[in-house]
């Protein structure tokens, strides 16, 4: 029997970028931002470090989703060279890009899997990089999006930030709770946890923040993923415009989890815009087909 030729397809929240993305196989949907009103597209009018340097300028940055036509016309080219698709669109948690292509893809008869696994950043990449392994050994789309849902929770992130301006000015927090993290300097742990962006702990030091993160990762490896053991987790660290600290970071996880290989990404600009520069995170997925 034939196997069905699957196109991978991920929007730019990945971290994917359009080169790297030639590389792997997998198509990359650009996510768009508007910027005083006028829209851009990740990584192809609108670079990383412009996109920093809007917001520091005070500019007004907002995210977006892909357009209908967008997805449409991608999704139909592919498929004049493709059977299926398998689409893994960021967490429908922090976007509506999902549930707008869950939409779209009924009209496409079943050749297009949208695959609502509450993924983000390099977890998202990972997605797109176990799609492509699953569709080699002959999984079709609908089994890969079943098994990509079934292994949504096998991921976790750990994200420090740097400033609490853009959490205050996005309204996640109160003004008075930013000027008091502020005043004492706090430097909030978040986490990623399925859906959505929550509160996990508060670090007085880039050192102690680190040192939360590690443990926190640690132990979700050990008590939620069968074991901190690199044939059996990914590991990963993602960061906002500091890549300096980002790579000091990625040689501290190295010096813990010897063996290891550690994946760096910038995060997202769609997660950057509400936590702004200087982030630094880790994060893992547990390997599958062990």
């Amino acid at each position: 029997m034939k196997l069905a030729n699957i196109a991978v397809v991920t929007d730019s929240n990945s971290g994917i970028t359009q080169v790297q993305a030639k590389e792997l196989g997998i198509h990359v949907l650009p996510m768009p931002f508007m910027i005083n009103d006028v829209t851009y597209f990740e990584d192809i009018d609108l670079s990383q470090e412009e996109f920093y340097e809007r917001l520091a300028a005070g500019d007004t940055v907002v995210t977006s989703q892909p357009s209908p036509e967008a997805v449409m016309n991608l999704w139909s080219n592919l498929l004049k060279e493709y059977d299926e698709i398998v689409h893994i669109p960021m967490s429908s948690g922090l976007s509506g890009s999902c549930q707008s292509a869950l939409m779209l893809s009924q009209d496409y008869e079943g050749k297009v899997q949208v695959v609502n696994n509450q993924r983000i950043s390099v977890t998202q990449r990972q997605s797109a990089l176990d799609a492509k392994k699953l569709a080699a050994e002959g999984r079709s789309a609908a089994e890969i999006k079943e098994f990509l849902e079934a292994d949504k929770f096998n991921s976790s992130i750990y994200i420090m930030l740097d400033t609490l301006y853009y959490l205050k000015k996005g309204g996640r927090i109160t003004p008075a709770a930013a000027a008091l993290g502020t005043l004492l300097k706090l430097k909030p742990v978040l986490q990623i946890q399925g859906e959505k962006l929550d509160a996990f702990a508060k670090a007085r030091t880039t050192a102690q923040g680190k040192s939360i993160m590690t443990a926190a990762i640690r132990n979700d490896m050990i008590n939620r993923f069968g074991g901190a053991d690199k044939d059996n987790i990914w590991l990963q660290v993602a960061y906002t415009y500091n890549k300096e600290a980002a790579l000091a970071f990625q040689e501290e996880l190295l010096e813990v989890f010897q063996g290891f290989d550690v994946h760096m990404s910038p995060l997202s600009l769609s997660v950057a815009c509400h936590i702004g520069p200087g982030a630094l995170a880790v994060a893992c997925c547990k390997k599958i087909n062990n």
